[in-house]
C-alpha cells in the first residue's frame, strides 16, 4: 500500500486559492461586461427627438446631455458593478433621478418658487431587465 498523506491528496484535485482567483477574475470579467451592455442599451434607448416623450417610455434627448453621462464600474470592495447616471450639477442634478422615478420639486421661475412635477419616464430599469436575462449566458464558460 503507498501511504500519501491528506495535503498531497487534496492537492492533487483542488487548488482553493487557484479556484478562487479564477472566480474573482470571471466575477469582474462577467459583472463588466454586464454593465457595458446596460449602459449602452440605456443610452440607445433616450434617442434624440424634439419635445418630450409619453410618461413610461424613456426621455427624449435634447442636448445629449444625459445619454453622454452614463457610466458603468465594477465595484471590488463589493463585488458588484454599479450602472447610472451621474449627478449632473448641483442644480439640475435631480433629473436624471426624476426621469426615472418620478416625483415632484420646486423650481424657481421669474424669482418665485414653482412645483414642478415629473412623471417616470424610466431608461435604466427596463435596459438592466433586459440585460438581465442575458447574464446566464454570461457565466457560461467564465471560469477557466
Amino acid at each position: 500500500m503507498i501511504g500519501l498523506r491528506l495535503d498531497q491528496v487534496t492537492s492533487r484535485f483542488f487548488d482553493r486559492q487557484r479556484v478562487l482567483a479564477a472566480t474573482t477574475r470571471a466575477q469582474r470579467r462577467v459583472l463588466s461586461r454586464f454593465g457595458a451592455f446596460v449602459r449602452r442599451r440605456s443610452q440607445t434607448s433616450i434617442r434624440p427627438r424634439k419635445g418630450t416623450s409619453r410618461p413610461g417610455a424613456p426621455p427624449h434627448s435634447h442636448t445629449g446631455l444625459l445619454r453622454r453621462n452614463i457610466y458603468f464600474s465594477y465595484e471590488p470592495n463589493r463585488r458588484s458593478v454599479v450602472i447610472g447616471p451621474v449627478r449632473l450639477n448641483a442644480k439640475g442634478g435631480d433629473a436624471p433621478r426624476l426621469l426615472e422615478t418620478g416625483g415632484r420639486i420646486m423650481r424657481r421661475r421669474g424669482g418665485r418658487l414653482h412645483p414642478a412635477i415629473y412623471r417616470p419616464r424610466p431608461f435604466m430599469r427596463p435596459a438592466f431587465e433586459a440585460e438581465q436575462q442575458k447574464l446566464p449566458s454570461l457565466w457560461a464558460k467564465s471560469v477557466r
